[in-house]
């Protein structure tokens, strides 16, 4: 019985596993990731500040920024009331724990994003961004020590923008991986224009 129950349970877990990989090897984009023509990049409103490296998460930042505008698919603004797209980038500490500081206001920049030589220039303008998520408030702005866990590889995800609250949404698509926003490469946005070109393709194919 017990050797049933066993043959059972690997055979299920190898039809899960060859349904999960051909799910992946579709990497099927939703169709307002192709008619996006704006996309805001943020900082992931629960990421901390590094203590070893505080500026981690703003030159990842800035690095996704500089890659986007290279590609040219799609425009790089600041507002994410007015993007088509919001990319959520997390710097990975390359440790499964890390002491930062919880500092709520790494997000709030606002103003016009501009190539210059090849850098990305902000330009500034008063304001605070809208809470992205209905767990997310002003509730305490107090920068604080804590310990983040889980977080040793560099995160990148794609939401839809338009919509209220869009991170308490499905991602559109999602890479992590070590080194994945090290410039000048930034691994995650040519990955990312590899999906995007491929979604294109099978649209092309199938309208």
């Amino acid at each position: 019985m017990r050797k049933r129950a066993a043959a059972v349970f690997i055979a299920t877990l190898l039809l899960t596993t060859a349904g999960l990989a051909k799910d992946k090897k579709k990497n099927i984009l939703p169709a307002y990731v192709l008619r996006a023509r704006t996309v805001a990049v943020i900082i992931d409103p629960t990421a901390g500040v590094s203590v070893d490296d505080p500026r981690a998460n703003q030159v990842a930042q800035k690095d996704v920024e500089a890659a986007l505008l290279s590609w040219g698919r799609f425009e790089p603004i600041v507002s994410t009331q007015y993007a088509d797209l919001i990319i959520m980038v997390r710097k990975g500490s390359g440790r499964l724990a890390e002491p930062t500081i919880s500092d709520p206001r790494q997000n709030d920049r606002v103003g016009s994003i501009n190539a210059t030589d090849n850098a990305v220039g902000i330009g500034v303008q008063q304001g605070r961004p809208p809470n992205l998520s209905s767990g997310t408030g002003p509730a305490d702005n107090t920068p604080h020590a804590q310990i983040e866990a889980g977080g040793s590889d560099d995160s990148f995800i794609v939401l839809q923008g338009g919509v209220d609250h869009p991170l308490d949404s499905p991602p559109a698509w999602r890479y992590m991986a070590k080194d994945g926003l090290h410039s000048p490469s930034v691994p995650a946005v040519d990955q990312f224009r590899k999906a995007v070109a491929e979604a294109d393709k099978a649209a092309a194919k199938n309208p």
